[in-house]
């Protein structure tokens, strides 16, 4: 849907009663307010205003604090999991300042930029994310635990996989909000599950990524569970990795994926306080399939970027390993847009591969790699000193995820 008119007709013929309007804070996470279906037009016209210095990183200032949301028309859907008898439906909202001027640390806005930066260049930048989340059980009075529904290993099957049922709700509920999963399976940790989507532009696939772990944490809870997204919600078993499949695509047929792959080398390590913002994050780096070094290879699994096998199609990509689910989709994808686009600008070409298991390689190997930051403070010590990011991330961004 692409207008007003559009959305109000969908919405008288659905009976839809509550329209959610969500936007983002700057570390990713879902914020909303709901509308009447009489407010619709006020909020295309002139926006729904909000309290800004409530929201980390958008201001602390209570004296010039208002905020304005429009909705995207092209992002509405129904929420599947609400009654049907006066149906909820939701659209992700633009957010503006009073006088019109789109709002800076608006992270889909940043992405939006990255997104014409390149298309200006003749790029387009496809990504398709592999999200794994643990599924706990909840006590008799339906709070947290931290024990697995299921003990069940990589890509088990019923009665051992006890997320099934719950793998294929999600399924179903994403595709009635008009996303279509590739594949969903048991990871290699108890009660992990996996699931993947198909490439697409990156403003689709974030948005799909954010609507993907919402869907998941409400379909989780209403059947007797809770799903985490955390990097490591269990010592001594694999972390929640969010592998994105990139691939670049040129108007004149060009190959550039491996000078892409060559900036987000360059500067991976000024951007993984973006790409793993948690302190656990890095208690994943470089056991069971995380990535500890600054490598690539074919097919490599050990590698922080691995050039997987070329499908039937002979679409090539490439498979970045280091970043997990807590990261904001948006900024993540813009970032990595800015930084392969810089490695195609100034014709950058990456290292040799190492074709080997760097999991169990020599020491005196490995020691001439480059390694990811090692804790949480490292990682913000390469962000505070990089003129990449100050050039992107507005300061104040940058500033939360400091005090976070």
């Amino acid at each position: 849907m692409q207008t007003y008119e559009e959305v109000r007709n969908y919405v008288d013929e659905e009976n839809v009663k509550f329209i959610r309007l969500a936007f983002f804070d700057v570390f990713g996470n879902q914020r909303n307010i709901a509308i009447m279906p009489s407010e619709l037009k006020r909020a295309f016209s002139e926006g729904i205003s909000f309290d800004a210095s409530s929201i980390p990183g958008f201001g602390e200032d209570a004296d010039k604090s208002d905020l304005f949301l429009r909705p995207d028309p092209s992002t509405l859907s129904i929420v599947p999991w609400r009654p049907l008898d006066g149906e909820v439906c939701r659209m992700f909202c633009n957010i503006y300042y009073p006088d019109g001027r789109p709002f800076e640390r608006d992270t889909r806005y940043i992405l939006k930029q990255a997104v014409k930066h390149a298309k200006e260049k003749g790029f387009r930048v496809n990504f398709g994310p592999e999200i794994e989340f643990y599924v706990f059980k909840l006590d008799e009075n339906g709070d947290h635990t931290m024990i697995p529904i299921d003990r069940a290993g990589y890509m088990a099957v019923g009665p051992e996989d006890r997320g099934e049922n719950l793998r294929r709700d999600i399924c179903f509920n994403l595709l009635e909000m008009g996303i279509t999963p590739e594949a969903s399976h048991h990871e290699s940790g108890p009660g992990q599950n996996e699931v993947d989507f198909r490439y697409s532009d990156a403003l689709l696939a974030a948005d799909n990524t954010s609507t993907f772990k919402w869907a998941v944490r409400n379909l989780a809870e209403s059947n007797g569970m809770w799903a985490d997204f955390s990097p490591k919600p269990l010592r001594g078993q694999p972390g929640n990795g969010m592998h994105l499949n990139i691939s670049v695509e040129n108007s004149d047929g060009s190959d550039y994926n491996m000078q892409f792959m060559a900036g987000i080398l360059k500067h991976i390590r000024e951007m993984t306080l973006f790409l793993n913002p948690m302190e656990n994050s890095y208690e994943r780096f470089g056991q069971m399939e995380a990535p500890l070094y600054v490598s690539w290879s074919q097919q490599n699994r050990s590698q922080l970027i691995r050039i997987p096998a070329v499908a039937d199609d002979g679409r090539k990509r490439l498979e970045l390993r280091s970043p997990d689910p807590s990261a904001n989709p948006y900024l993540a994808y813009a970032l990595l847009i800015y930084a392969g686009l810089d490695g195609i600008e100034h014709h950058l070409s990456p290292d040799l591969p190492m074709n080997i298991n760097l999991f169990c390689a020599d020491p005196e190997m490995t020691s001439k790699l480059d390694k990811l930051p090692s804790h949480l403070q490292e990682a913000v010590q390469y962000a505070q000193g990089s003129e990449f990011i100050s050039d992107i991330v507005p300061g104040e961004c940058l500033d939360a995820y400091i005090k976070r």
